[in-house]
């Protein structure tokens, strides 16, 4: 009797851990990709050395973490365009279900607005050359946002100083790039505020690499919040001097690391870090910060990283040690707000606009050479043209009826009158068929026929009149040879031999 009852134990826990195999976990439902640059032996300014560390510990993170990494160190232009495009391929082989992560560790370069990734063998003589030997953020964002994924993380460790001479007349830092502008299912983040510089650090590490490679390792934590963390670290260890920035469109929730239990472990500080909608405003933030302790309020805001965030508190705690750091980065984020919006409109308006107001930044300089860009494009028409109505094809002359007659281009002075060549064509015109009443037929002429002949030249007729003289009357006597008229005939003909 007992037999059958462990047999039905024994079936129920095969059937039970078989379908914990077959049941994914949410690290497993989903492919990870990951590309990892290194961009550390630069050939004409000195090297990072930590750009190489923080590409060989994340290389070992995201590996722990589920991802197939590529790593590629050292890349020249074609070299770098090469591996974005190789990994790209292997994204949309991969499938919709899958998320593409990108870290890169380098160089980063903001020229006319646009952020540009330096790769090893750039070597510009102006600013200028950046286009042409850089590779653009926009590029790398643009071709990962084609393909059908369900997430993309692009981490930019790329916010060091500019190391090259040629450029001082470019802004620091990078620009700020809207992720919800483009494709959704975006996230970015920069290691430091748009407009700022990184630092390279003194260990091993970057500051920003060394705490993503301690928050990121704990489990259970979505994204949103794994940065977050990260910003309030950064932020602490280089006293407020660095503190990162993320921009997202993700549809989707998606976390480095999972466990079973389903619950957050505690982080130091995270008491104090209540996750703050990017939606409430300075008076909001008066009421949520009122009668809290600077520090604690400081750890606040830095979690929210928002303009509105950051006035309340300069607002509230005036006298805070806290304060004059966060006055300048709130300064600092207005303007590249203003920046982004006028490289974006790039009108000459929204270019004055940005300098009505920060005529002294380090942006000034470019916001003048794309002003005056802009002024020297024509795009507005005249009065006179908007009001000139449309040329009309007029055919001037019969044409082919297996052709079309192309429309005449819009003349350059609507003033003038355009010259219209008449087109030559041998072809007989077409009759026009007029609906007009039909001609009476005249009467037909009578069956007599009268020929007249005029008179003989004073010198006799010349010699071809003998015959047609002989023809006549031949044919006026065959004719007429009734009733006597014959004889004037002949009379006729004894004449023509004279």
């Amino acid at each position: 009797m007992r037999r059958p009852v462990f047999r039905n134990l024994f079936l129920a826990s095969g059937l039970l851990a078989l379908t914990q195999l077959m049941t994914p976990s949410d690290a497993a439902a989903e492919a990870r990709l990951a590309l990892v640059i290194g961009q550390s032996a630069y050939r004409t300014v000195p090297e990072l050395p930590n750009a190489a560390n923080d590409a060989k510990g994340m290389t070992e993170l995201l590996g722990n973490a589920g991802f197939s990494v590529t790593t590629a160190s050292n890349l020249a232009q074609n070299d770098m365009r090469a591996a974005i495009s190789d990994f790209a391929g292997k994204v949309s082989a991969s499938g919709a279900d899958t998320v593409a992560l990108v870290f890169y560790a380098g160089h980063g370069l903001q020229i006319d607005g646009e952020n540009y990734l330096v790769p090893v063998d750039l070597d510009p003589k102006r600013e200028a050359d950046i286009p042409l030997q850089g590779v653009r953020l926009n590029d790398l964002l643009n071709t990962l946002g084609a393909l059908p994924t369900r997430a993309r993380i692009f981490m930019l460790d790329a916010c060091r100083n500019n190391p090259f001479p040629a450029l001082s007349g470019a802004g620091h830092g990078l620009a700020i790039v809207d992720t919800k502008a483009g494709a959704p299912g975006s996230f970015i983040s920069y290691s430091t505020s748009p407009g700022s510089e990184a630092e390279d650090g003194s260990g091993a590490d970057s500051p920003y690499t060394t705490a993503a490679l301690s928050v990121t390792k704990q489990p259970n934590i979505p994204i949103e919040e794994v940065f977050k963390r990260i910003r309030v670290a950064v932020a602490q260890s280089t006293d407020g001097r660095q503190i990162p920035w993320e921009s997202s469109s993700l549809t989707t929730d998606f976390k480095f690391f999972g466990d079973s239990t389903g619950q957050q472990p505690s982080v130091p500080g995270a008491g104090s870090m209540a996750l703050a909608s990017a939606t409430r405003s300075v008076e909001d933030w008066r009421k949520d910060l009122q009668g809290k302790d600077a520090k604690v309020a400081y750890e606040l805001v830095i979690t929210d990283d928002t303009v509105p965030a950051y006035q309340a508190y300069v607002e509230l705690y005036a006298q805070a040690s806290f304060t004059p750091r966060l006055r300048t980065i709130l300064e600092r984020r207005r303007q590249m707000l203003a920046w982004e919006r006028a490289t974006a409109i790039n009108t000459r308006a929204s270019f004055e606009a940005y300098l009505a107001n920060w005529d002294n930044s380090d942006l000034a300089a470019t916001a003048r050479r794309l002003l005056l860009r802009v002024q020297n494009r024509n795009y507005a028409l005249p009065a006179t043209v908007a009001a000139a109505p449309a040329p009309i094809a007029v055919a001037m002359a019969p044409t082919c009826p297996c052709s079309t007659p192309s429309t005449p281009a819009t003349p350059i002075n609507p003033t003038i009158a355009p010259v219209i060549k008449k087109r030559v064509d041998d072809t007989p015109p077409k009759r026009k068929v007029v609906d007009t009443p039909p001609r009476r037929r005249p009467a037909p002429p009578s069956d007599e026929v009268v020929y007249e002949r005029a008179p003989p030249p004073d010198r006799g007729p010349p010699p071809g009149a003998i015959m047609q003289g002989i023809g006549i009357g031949v044919g006026i006597g065959l004719g007429m040879g009734m009733g006597g008229r014959g004889g004037e005939g002949h009379g006729d003909y004894n004449r023509g031999r004279y």
